[in-house]
């Protein structure tokens, strides 16, 4: 079952005096987290929205500043605290899909049918994500490319791929 909210950062300190936050992104990019204007913290009653001032890239994190968030003791309270983005305000092109969608969907071969075992981890290698593939308790990893994967299909819990030559050949 697919989550309604995903988390895509985590405050790891302040910057300045007047409460503004740090945050390491786990997005595909800084600039990627800083277009969403609310953003959600969980507690134990659930999620609440939190309205995003400004954010910006600095690097490879974010400087962010939060609605009501206005002294460094403000913020360095949020320190350690996950941010989740919702779902629904995700707006994801064809072919783009959420690592945490990603794991635990079932890999098959596209020419025989047979399972080759689940996707366990995500690599982003810079030329194209590697998936990890765990099966029987030992890891092949495969590139996601055209060559090799044929249909992707979260809702029906389903990867079919043809694998390149000798990976699963043990």
């Amino acid at each position: 079952m697919k989550k309604e909210y995903i988390e895509s950062g985590k405050f790891v300190g302040t910057h300045g005096v007047r409460g503004g936050l740090r945050v390491q992104p786990w997005c595909d990019s800084p600039e990627f987290l800083c277009q969403f204007k609310k953003l959600f913290l969980k507690d134990n009653e659930g999620f609440s929205s939190v309205k995003v001032k400004t954010s910006k890239p600095h690097g490879n994190i974010v400087i962010m500043e939060l609605d009501g968030v206005n002294s460094m003791d403000e913020a360095e309270g949020l320190r350690g605290k996950v941010l989740y983005i919702e779902r629904k305000a995700l707006k994801l092109e064809e072919g783009q899909y959420l690592i945490c969608d990603l794991i635990g969907v079932n890999v098959f071969d596209a020419d025989t049918g047979v399972l080759l075992g689940e996707i366990s981890d995500v690599s982003k290698t810079g030329a194209n994500d590697v998936w990890h593939i765990n099966r029987k308790g030992k890891e092949y990893l495969i590139p996601v490319i055209e060559e090799v994967v044929k249909e992707v299909n979260i809702d029906e819990n389903k990867v079919i791929i043809r694998p390149l030559k000798g990976i699963f050949e043990d």
